[in-house]
């Protein structure tokens, strides 16, 4: 058996396809969706990231600016810009780019961020709506992995599900949207005991550790469908999954290559959020006698 690659690339352009006419329809009301990014210490990897992110948002008729902060910004500062992000109009969604430097309460940050806005869906608010089935952002990542699965027609509905990994960035949340979904889930991490007596079981896996090479083919039910979230930069710069991608192939029916895979899915779907995040602007500004 050869795994089926899921080619997120080629997905998330159909998505971007998709999203135009709404794009087009926003501006016939007079609204562009607007993304602000913002960037402190000047982290390299994190300057790549949102040049994508401001490509994407450019290639599908998104306004996006950039706001950079040195390292050693006063957290309050921080705190006053993205409040004056809140309320500009013209900004729809909102995202700062982790990690940021030592110093700095990233939680804090982040929950500053208005709920409306909270586009990466990392604010406690949206992450714990979507224990109850109703956030209005759902993070980028576990939500891309999800429209790669349906995009392949894959069945979830009474699926052995397991993730590796249990941030709030991938892990709880792909478990939620899994579980939401009708999977019988279990949620492992790097340091869970005799690890390939889960991932073995499971019809789909997640693997979402930040640790290279953690899965290999020996710990893969033949024909599962094996979802590779890491991105790890090995010593002579070539990037890696969290799965051994060779034989891993050789055991499982789909598989996510690296990169090329979970990543444009991830982009895409924050073009989407934000995409949305303008259209319920709109519907908050109507008046009452308008929407009956």
């Amino acid at each position: 058996m050869t795994a089926i690659l899921l080619d997120g690339a080629a997905i998330a352009r159909q998505v971007y396809s998709q999203l135009e006419q709404r794009v087009a329809a926003l501006n016939n009301q007079g609204v562009r969706p607007g993304l602000a990014a913002v960037e402190v210490g000047g982290n390299p990897a994190s300057l790549v990231y949102i040049r994508n992110k401001v490509r994407a948002c450019a290639a599908a008729g998104l306004h996006s600016e950039v706001h950079e902060f040195t390292a050693d910004c006063p957290e309050s500062v921080l705190l006053a810009a993205l409040d004056k992000l809140n309320r500009n109009p013209l900004v729809h969604g909102i995202i700062v780019q982790l990690p940021l430097p030592r110093g700095l309460e990233a939680g804090r940050i982040v929950q500053s961020i208005a709920i409306e806005k909270d586009v990466d869906g990392f604010g406690w608010r949206n992450l714990g709506a979507l224990i109850a089935g109703h956030p209005l952002f759902v993070p980028g990542t576990p939500l891309g992995v999800m429209t790669m699965l349906d995009h392949a027609g894959i069945a979830i509905e009474g699926r052995n599900a397991v993730v590796v990994g249990r941030s709030t960035v991938v892990g709880k949340p792909m478990a939620l949207l899994l579980i939401a979904r009708g999977a019988t889930v279990t949620v492992c991490n790097s340091k869970t005991v005799d690890l390939g007596d889960f991932t073995r079981r499971a019809d789909i896996l997640v693997v979402a550790a930040g640790r290279a090479g953690l899965v290999t083919g020996d710990m893969v039910k033949p024909g599962a469908v094996v979802i590779d979230v890491g991105i790890n930069r090995r010593a002579d710069g070539k990037l890696v999954g969290d799965v051994a991608f060779e034989s891993v192939r050789a055991k499982a029916s789909y598989l996510t290559p690296v990169p090329g895979g979970v990543g444009p899915m991830t982009v895409a779907m924050l073009i989407a959020n934000t995409v949305s995040a303008a259209e319920r602007s709109i519907a908050a500004t109507r008046p009452a006698s308008a929407t009956r």
